[in-house]
């Protein structure tokens, strides 16, 4: 007998990869679930979704438009009309529960499931909860949470149970490749201080602009850099390519480059946090400040106040401060290995088959 289990969230890939991640491990341990994904027409999924093996269904959902409050109509009207539409669709799929995943696209499924009694479970990715997982919190069977931190932040209700899984990823495989290896599928030598610096799919101009300027003044001795710029930015940067400096637009998959990295610069989304934990590099964390919430600086915060990282502010970066914690870093074994140790007790590399099992229960089919 299948099973349909609603997956609402997106907005961007940090709203949505979670739920692929839980939904196809879902499946794995239990074939007879049929996940559905519900989303936004003008969030990522719009151009993920058709790419999956899943089911979807695709809402003209808005998010509440706080800077310009006179567009939130957009937000209402779409509201009733998807509302109507997974109305539509309970018909023929109706759903066993409701996950939502976060961002605006994940609220009006959520409400709709609590309105007509079915269990909703959400999963946080970051230390300061959004607002729909803070509006849901309190009337969900189920929270996941990625950081610990997101807890105290939120209201969970008397049948709420609470799980600290961390962030559905992609493990590191086991056993796990040598980094002197990995660093010589990159050309590079073994004793080289391989610095890998990313800002998403599609990239961290302020990062970019003061990785390229340390380049051209250069790099300090034994130092090389794998250095995704985004594809949209990549023209700008990849004449910079050379012996100890591989620049790419982007890395898919990233895992060989997170083999080779002895530390990493970056944004400070949860998802990317996950990963870097789980492989154990020590990373420099530069939040994007315009972030909703300014959820990537307590996330940066969190990770550094447990030891696996550098939190340093965009408006503190610059060449001289990069170069200074980069040689600090490099000389410093020991520091290192702790800022490594305590990235590996962060780490839930098993967060997708966790919560799966969960669900799984929720849903009583455990």
């Amino acid at each position: 007998m299948t099973t349909t289990v609603y997956f609402a969230g997106g907005g961007t890939g940090g709203h949505l990869y979670p739920g692929l991640a839980i939904a196809r491990a879902l499946v794995a341990i239990d074939p007879d679930v049929r996940p559905h994904f519900i989303g936004a027409r003008r969030g990522i999924e719009r151009d993920v979704l058709p790419t999956t093996e899943f089911p979807h269904t695709l809402l003209d959902l808005h998010p509440l438009y706080r800077r310009t409050p006179w567009n939130n109509w957009k937000t209402l009207v779409g509201g009733v009309h998807a509302w109507r539409a997974i109305s539509r669709l309970a018909q023929s799929a109706s759903p066993a529960a409701i996950v939502g995943t976060g961002g605006y696209a994940a609220g009006v499924a959520l409400a709709w499931g609590r309105a007509n009694g079915v269990p909703t479970a959400l999963h946080e990715p970051d230390s300061h909860p959004g607002l729909t997982t803070r509006a849901f919190a309190g009337g969900a069977r189920a929270l996941y949470l990625g950081f610990p931190e997101a807890q105290a932040r939120l209201r969970a209700g008397a049948d709420t149970s609470v799980h600290i899984f961390g962030c559905p990823i992609e493990p590191p495989p086991q056993p796990r490749e040598i980094r002197a290896a990995a660093k010589a599928k990159w050309g590079l030598a073994p004793d080289d201080f391989v610095v890998l610096v990313f800002g998403g799919s599609q990239g961290a101009r302020a990062i970019n602009d003061v990785i390229a300027e340390w380049v051209d003044r250069g790099l300090p001795p034994k130092v090389a850099l794998i250095w995704a710029t985004g594809k949209q930015q990549a023209s700008a940067y990849l004449g910079r390519d050379g012996a100890r400096v591989k620049v790419r637009p982007y890395l898919a998959p990233i895992a060989d480059a997170y083999a080779a990295a002895d530390i990493a610069i970056t944004r400070a989304g949860a998802m990317s946090i996950a990963e870097l934990c789980a492989w154990e590099v020590p990373t420099v964390l530069v939040p994007l400040p315009t972030a909703a919430q300014d959820h990537q600086t307590h996330n940066a915060r969190a990770t550094a106040a447990s030891g696996a990282a550098v939190h340093l502010p965009q408006a503190e970066l610059s060449v001289a401060r990069v170069d200074e914690i980069v040689r600090a870093l490099q000389r410093d074994p020991e520091r290192q290995a702790a800022m490594q140790a305590a990235a590996a007790k962060r780490a839930r590399p098993g967060a997708a088959l966790d919560i799966a099992r969960s669900l799984r229960q929720l849903i009583g089919r455990g």
